[in-house]
């Protein structure tokens, strides 16, 4: 019987999962279908290399235009998925067009939760090369720049428009950026440098409308910008797992195999929600390295092997001279513990809960980041005298 499997999305997971079936030595039907017109292409150098000038559309893309064609990846570009029908195994896109699965794999990711309000609709927002094509467009004109969210999209992007001789603002609802994610300690080294840099950070402001290239805020102050973009987040795309009644709970929920209710229909990545060993609990998260490491846990699965995904979730970010690395996951956390300098924005913050390390988190310190993925795979938690003296080589702990 012939096996044919087919990935709904061709982002980072969705491209990984085609490859290493192929490396794999899977030789069956193979379909990677992509909603978007552009050969797949890596995301993160979008608000970064690309939208710098320094990296080329050719220079982001994932693979060759050859390789799909040489590896016998029915690649669809342009094809949008209308429904999935688990019982009679297909898909059917919006043309018409009948897929049919042995395997399915959705990759789907997530959309930009969007604003609302009055004058919403002449927000930009980041999250394909098409927006980016089109930022960059606006960015040589506009000279003042507003930015919506002070999270890492939107700070990325509002270092981004200052290193081009903008004038940025900064728009965040909470008490400081980044609130969500990062103590004080780390998010005040952001907003210093930023605002140093020439930002100016607004904090607490709600926005409440945007009338003539102006955000007016619910406390009344008002933000003149050519340009407006926004960084608020995103909703995990499961539209078509819900319709089709695969399970679905902030995300589509996976096993530790990332295999849905639906056993033979498969989701990791932006779109899936599964249960993290580090954190004792179900989690989705943005990360890159997520859905590399739970696409090949998938392809492993179609092909009969059990490997299930218990990998240390990390991300990055870049900002000016500031390189921040995480790992592992610090919500929760009831204290943490400082190693390095903080004045000079070289430090890491180790996030104990109930004295177990949970997360680490580095600031131009990228041994510390490499050595805290290492010991919260190991799960060793060091004592804070350790942490604390920079004599101590934590790498000695994991052996």
């Amino acid at each position: 019987m012939s096996v044919k499997v087919v990935i709904i999305g061709a982002g980072h997971g969705g491209v990984q999962a085609a490859a290493s079936l192929r490396e794999e030595g899977f030789e069956g039907e193979m379909v990677l279908i992509s909603e978007e017109n552009d050969l797949p292409y890596q995301k993160p150098p979008l608000s970064k290399g690309y939208l710098q000038g320094k990296q080329s559309e050719e220079a982001i893309l994932f693979r060759s235009p050859h390789f799909f064609q040489n590896h016998q990846i029915d690649l669809r570009l342009g094809v949008n998925i209308a429904q999935l029908d688990t019982e009679g195994q297909f898909v059917i896109t919006k043309e018409g067009e009948t897929i049919d699965y042995t395997h399915l794999i959705l990759a789907t990711g997530a959309t930009n939760r969007k604003l609302t309000m009055e004058g919403a609709a002449d927000v930009l927002y980041l999250r394909t090369l098409a927006d980016a094509k089109a930022i960059a467009h606006r960015l040589d004109t506009a000279r003042k720049i507003a930015i919506i969210g002070g999270g890492f999209i939107g700070l990325e992007l509002a270092a981004l428009a200052q290193e081009k001789c903008k004038e940025v603002s900064v728009i965040e609802a909470q008490s400081r950026l980044m609130e969500r994610v990062l103590p004080a300690v780390i998010s005040d080294v952001f907003q210093k440098t930023h605002e140093e840099c020439g930002v100016q950070v607004h904090l607490n402001a709600l926005t409440k409308s945007i009338e003539n290239h102006c955000i007016i805020t619910k406390e009344g102050k008002k933000i003149e910008a050519d340009l407006i973009l926004a960084g608020i987040g995103v909703i995990p795309e499961t539209s078509l797992a819900e319709e089709a009644g695969i399970a679905c709970e902030n995300g589509i929920l996976v096993n530790e195999f990332q295999q849905t209710s639906v056993a033979n229909i498969y989701a990791f990545g932006d779109c899936a929600n599964h249960n993290n060993a580090l954190a004792q609990k179900r989690l989705g998260w943005e990360s890159v390295q997520k859905a590399v490491d739970q696409a090949n846990t998938a392809v492993n699965r179609v092909l009969g092997k059990t490997q299930p995904y218990h990998a240390v979730p990390w991300f990055w970010t870049n900002q000016y001279h500031l390189k921040l690395q995480m790992a592992g996951i610090s919500a929760g956390f009831d204290r943490y513990v400082l190693r390095g300098d903080v004045d000079a924005d070289k430090f890491s913050v180790y996030y104990f809960q109930e004295n177990r390390l949970i997360a680490v988190d580095s600031l131009n310190r990228p041994a510390d980041h490499l050595n805290a993925r290492k010991l919260l795979a190991a799960q060793i938690s060091p004592t804070d005298a350790q942490i604390g003296d920079l004599n101590v080589n934590l790498n000695q702990l994991v052996g």
